[in-house]
């Protein structure tokens, strides 16, 4: 693998740019906490629109729905372990087909997150651990989750022995380019609206962005996805 830790969690880093990311613990929740799988979202397109964005009645918002993603990487040389984890969107260009495996997740939430993935699905590439994180490009699932092979591995970073082939522990799956987004998307920008929507309501009052600023695999709403991807357009 020429990139065989550019996408992880077990050591997953606060974005810099985010005030609230510099306090926050890294996360440590129970096996069973852990273990509890997230509700797998439909697939489909983005067709709503933010501007159709109307406020959910309780009944409503607790069966949310997830059919979109938000996938961290980080674009800068950064050694771990004698390894360099860095992983950018021109990595990404630059791989065969502009396709690659999401491997080396090693948080149990992430990889639920993982194996909750349909095939078609969108996500946005977000540039983390950066001088200026943020939203660089859209990507799409093009084979759902199947055992992520680094863990069997010895020599590798993320190399898990308590995990069997009978039964792996980490999935991954396969993801491909589509675009760049029209410009860049800054967390700055992206935390204005999300503090705005918590105070008078909105699409992004939520978003698990600023709730678990270290969880590299993140799921979005269609709501989240049409408001974020409306702010390329300004």
């Amino acid at each position: 693998m020429p990139w065989p830790s550019r996408k992880r969690d077990k050591e997953a880093v606060a974005d810099k740019e985010d005030p609230d990311a510099k306090v926050a613990k890294t996360e440590k929740t129970s096996d069973k906490q852990e273990e509890e799988k997230s509700g797998k979202p439909p697939a489909g397109k983005s067709t709503s629109g933010w501007k159709n964005w109307k406020k959910k009645t309780p009944e409503e918002e607790s069966q949310i729905t997830y059919c979109h993603w938000l996938l961290k990487s980080e674009p800068e040389s950064r050694l771990e372990k004698g390894v360099d984890v860095k992983f950018s969107v021109d990595d990404l260009k630059a791989e065969p087909n502009q396709t690659t495996c999401w491997d080396g997740v090693r948080n149990y939430q992430a990889r639920n997150f993982l194996r909750s993935m349909k095939l078609g699905q969108q996500a946005f590439l977000y540039h983390s651990n950066c001088k200026e994180p943020g939203i660089v490009a859209i990507v799409k699932i093009v084979k759902e989750a199947y055992p992520d092979h680094t863990q069997f591995d010895k020599k590798h970073l993320y190399y898990d022995s308590t995990s069997k082939k009978e039964n792996p522990k980490w999935s991954m799956v396969d993801v491909q380019f589509v675009r760049m987004t029209k410009r860049f998307i800054p967390l700055s920008e992206i935390k204005v609206h999300h503090l705005a929507h918590k105070t008078h309501g909105g699409p992004l009052k939520n978003m698990m962005l600023f709730a678990k600023q270290r969880l590299s695999v993140q799921p979005l709403t269609q709501e989240e996805f049409d408001f974020v991807l409306s702010l390329e357009e300004e």
